[in-house]
């Protein structure tokens, strides 16, 4: 049975700055979906903030497997009705995969229970992702660890709950270090975030990146029979 996502996306900073909308003519949303379609066990489509109800109408999430979510500047946007039907949809099983600067969007922020703040530095540092469960199925294919040769910078202390696992952590060129691959389970749903994808460096195009983000899609997908699991209570660090 093929698995349905849906990769949401502002697709804002592709139709304002040129140096984004030459990397993704077509928006990272569709960038990331364009891979995922290669893979023969998921039925894609897309969606993002201009549609009706911002693309996530009750009927569209109730068909969604597995939401992929990539947000930066409209977090606000966002209503918190909506934000509700995400987080039900969640508990009640749908995989939900957070990337990059989603970690401040409402949706990633209200199952966490956290400010989910972190350190950053817009640069162009390289980075080395280091697989620290290499045996998981997020990491299927990826060796001990893969490059991107620049991309912006996260760091620690990075104010979510602990995770149930770290799948990967990152090195930068700078120095820094930070937990880039994390889940959780809310609900009987699972979470995954994912920190590389700065709109202005063309992370979604890199093949480790994009089998990531497809192994993460067939891990979250419902299960019936996942047992609920209620959030642990946030430590802030």
């Amino acid at each position: 049975m093929s698995t349905r996502v849906i990769v949401w996306g502002e697709f804002l900073q592709e139709k304002s700055q040129p140096e984004v909308a030459a990397i993704y003519p077509d928006g990272m949303h569709e960038t990331i979906a364009a891979a995922l379609r290669r893979e023969p066990d998921f039925t894609v489509d897309t969606a993002c903030l201009g549609q009706p109800e911002h693309g996530m109408s009750r009927e569209r999430l109730a068909a969604t497997d597995v939401l992929v979510w990539w947000g930066h500047r409209a977090h606000a946007e966002i209503p918190d009705e909506i934000v509700d039907r995400l987080q039900g949809r969640v508990l009640e099983g749908m995989g939900l995969i957070v990337l990059h600067s989603g970690h401040y969007s409402k949706i990633f922020t209200r199952l966490m229970g956290t400010s989910c703040s972190l350190k950053w530095r817009v640069s162009g540092d390289r980075e080395r992702l280091w697989n620290t469960a290499p045996k998981h199925p997020i990491t299927a294919g990826i060796g001990d660890h893969f490059d991107l040769p620049a991309e912006e910078m996260y760091g620690e202390p990075f104010d979510v709950p602990a995770p149930d696992e770290v799948i990967f952590i990152s090195w930068f060129s700078g120095g820094e270090v930070f937990r880039s691959g994390a889940t959780w389970q809310r609900g009987r749903g699972r979470v995954f975030y994912f920190r590389p994808g700065h709109e202005t460096h063309p992370t979604y195009h890199d093949a480790n990146v994009q089998r990531v983000i497809a192994n993460a899609i067939r891990w979250a997908g419902p299960d019936a029979t996942r047992r609920p699991r209620r959030s642990r209570p946030a430590f802030h660090g």
